[in-house]
């Protein structure tokens, strides 16, 4: 089957392919992959992964990420942006909470959609040292990675408990509706923090 028609085939590819799908997860979890680490967390419910490992996947993708674009902030500064002055702005408004906020940024800057892509660099361009940087971004990483699977994990203990078989189509749907007031929550804490 190429393309599954159901939760359950689609669970079925995922557990058939676990290692590809863990090599994935890291990918994604460099970026910014909450609704995807979210699903991942419902499919470990379902046995297609393991769940600590891809806690773990999770965790080190997520360190690795941020280490990178600090490094690149910390080497490069912001001059490589000239022509993207959008996303110049962007990192050095950034880069100024971090230097008044580092320790709460770092700990939720990976909850909002789009403030993960330029957090990490602009910790870099401020003046958090590298070994701050680096404690903060491991204990962050990990307290993301456990809270994001798990919660993925949790909507898979709910959705077993109050569906049957029978009605996975109602299954998928809940999981969309899941992960879409997910993306909206994040959108919202992402506007809070632009205000701020």
């Amino acid at each position: 089957m190429l393309f599954p028609t159901d939760l359950a085939s689609f669970l079925e590819i995922i557990r058939q392919n676990h290692d590809a799908i863990y090599g994935l997860m890291f990918a994604y979890a460099t970026s910014h992959s909450l609704l995807l680490a979210m699903f991942a967390g419902y499919a470990a419910h379902s046995g297609a992964l393991n769940f600590g490992t891809l806690i773990f996947v999770c965790w080190l993708g997520s360190f690795t990420g941020d280490v990178v674009r600090f490094w690149i902030g910390r080497r490069f500064g912001t001059q490589w942006l000239g022509s993207f002055p959008r996303l110049q702005r962007a990192i050095q408004t950034a880069a100024l909470l971090a230097a008044r906020h580092h320790y709460w940024m770092i700990l939720i800057h990976r909850y909002p959609h789009g403030i993960r892509g330029v957090a990490g660099f602009a910790y870099g361009v401020s003046s958090l040292s590298w070994s701050s940087f680096l404690a903060l971004n491991f204990v962050a990483a990990g307290i993301w990675a456990v809270a994001v699977v798990s919660a993925g994990y949790a909507f898979g203990e709910f959705s077993e408990k109050f569906m049957s078989q029978a009605s996975s189509g109602l299954g998928a749907v809940m999981l969309i509706a899941f992960l879409g007031l997910s993306w909206i929550l994040s959108r919202r804490l992402e506007r809070a923090i632009e205000r701020t």
